[in-house]
């Protein structure tokens, strides 16, 4: 969330930034809005100072032997409209939910954009495998094993859900026992946390009230994950940190669930996007100071993780109107994907600033006794569907049999080569 006293300082640039995030907010309105709010305020002020004044009054006239019925109805009039000003909560609330609602603004290493098409390439690592037959897609290779089920899963679910069996539920198992040994080399603390939250948890991470339709909500007011970035922010939510404490770094691995409502009709086939998937979250928790180097850093434990897999990806720059609702600056980490001859986002590594701290109420004290708002952070560590994709596609042999990364094999009981 967006500080008010900033944008009615920085009028223009706030402008400029909404421009450049394709958002219609404008300063205009919201230092008007503002403007009738502190007036609001000013008023209860003058009230409240107004009937002590008169409590004063009234207790000397009545030492005095004097006549206080005239007090006594200004009195009352003065109660009755300061009630009606502190009750009115309208201009509060009108104000609140706008700038619940208004986007991040862009670091200034942002390059100016409108969609994935004005993204800037930052690098690339490995190379595309040059295979001598036409490699097949991930659904068909699991589709034909019987270890990854799209029909029955339908049948139990609906669309967009799937079930893996065999050998791909012991890979799926062994990308997360792997993604967050790394993750843990890197010194993040590994955390189980709640799959479902309240409405405040969804609200402090921000996806309430942009994202709701978006998310699944249960009958008594609960929200399901739609990642754990949710509940990784959430352990520090109201909160004030020693800065001698930062950064705290977090990993989880929890199923997420999404009702992608916003991509109708895209990746219908196949694992690549789901209503329930599965990934390895990474969160931290910074001073200001911090937070741009922990972007960097945390950016390098999910290239890590893909350069140990040996997957051919690259690392992206996204443009300001790309960028994710917190985020103010983003790298994606796109994988090859050989059965679309294109990369395909895998990771996505974001530093949101105090944005998110703000709504969350996350704060840090300095030495000197001085409080400020916290930076946090957030990353794939992967998404461990896609990654599974990646390396059925990317490891795939001609006799439709998938060879293990070298790195997973000691998670995989030694297994090197499955049979699809």
């Amino acid at each position: 969330m967006l500080d008010i006293k900033w944008i009615r300082e920085n009028p223009e640039q706030f402008d400029s930034a909404m421009y450049a995030r394709g958002a219609d907010f404008r300063a205009l309105e919201l230092i008007a809005l503002d403007l009738e709010k502190r007036k609001k305020t000013f008023l209860i002020q003058e009230l409240q100072a107004r009937r002590n004044k008169l409590a004063q009054e009234i207790a000397k006239a009545k030492k005095a032997g004097d006549n206080v019925n005239s007090l006594f109805e200004e009195s009352k009039k003065i109660n009755i409209e300061l009630a009606d000003a502190e009750n009115n909560f309208a201009l509060d609330d009108e104000l609140s939910e706008i700038l619940l609602t208004i986007p991040n603004l862009p670091d200034q290493s942002v390059p100016l954009g409108k969609s994935e098409d004005e993204n800037v390439e930052i690098e690339k690592f490995g190379e595309p495998k040059k295979f001598s037959f036409t490699p097949k897609s991930h659904d068909e290779l699991g589709e034909k094993s019987g270890m990854l089920d799209f029909e029955q899963s339908a049948l139990m679910s609906g669309a967009r859900f799937s079930t893996l069996t065999g050998n791909l539920a012991q890979l799926e198992r062994a990308l997360s026992n792997f993604m967050l040994d790394v993750a843990n080399e890197f010194g993040y603390a590994e955390v189980s946390p709640p799959n479902l939250v309240k409405s405040d948890a969804m609200k402090f991470s921000g996806q309430l009230p942009k994202f709701a339709e978006e998310a699944f909500s249960t009958s008594d007011g609960y929200w399901l994950i739609p990642t754990s970035e949710v509940s990784l922010v959430n352990l520090v939510a109201k909160k004030t940190l020693a800065e001698n404490e930062l950064p705290l770094r977090f990993t989880s691995y929890t199923p997420c669930f999404r009702r992608e409502a916003g991509s109708a009709g895209k990746d219908t086939r196949g694992m690549m996007r789901q209503h329930q998937f599965k990934k390895v979250e990474l969160v931290s928790i910074t001073t200001s100071e911090q937070s741009k180097e922990e972007h960097e850093r945390m950016t390098n434990v999910s290239c890590e993780i893909l350069r140990r897999l040996e997957l051919p990806f690259r690392k992206i720059l996204l443009c300001s109107g790309d960028m994710g609702f917190c985020a103010q600056k983003t790298y994606d980490l796109e994988v090859w994907l050989p059965s679309q001859n294109k990369y395909r986002e895998i990771s996505s590594c974001s530093n949101c600033g105090d944005f998110q701290a703000r709504r969350a109420s996350i704060k840090y004290k300095t030495k000197d006794g001085k409080t400020h708002f916290s930076h946090t952070l957030n990353g794939s560590a992967l998404a461990v569907g896609r990654t599974l994709i990646a390396i059925l596609e990317n490891y795939q042999n001609e006799d439709r049999s998938i060879t293990m990364p070298k790195a997973l094999t000691s998670y995989m009981s030694g297994v090197d080569k499955i049979s699809c």
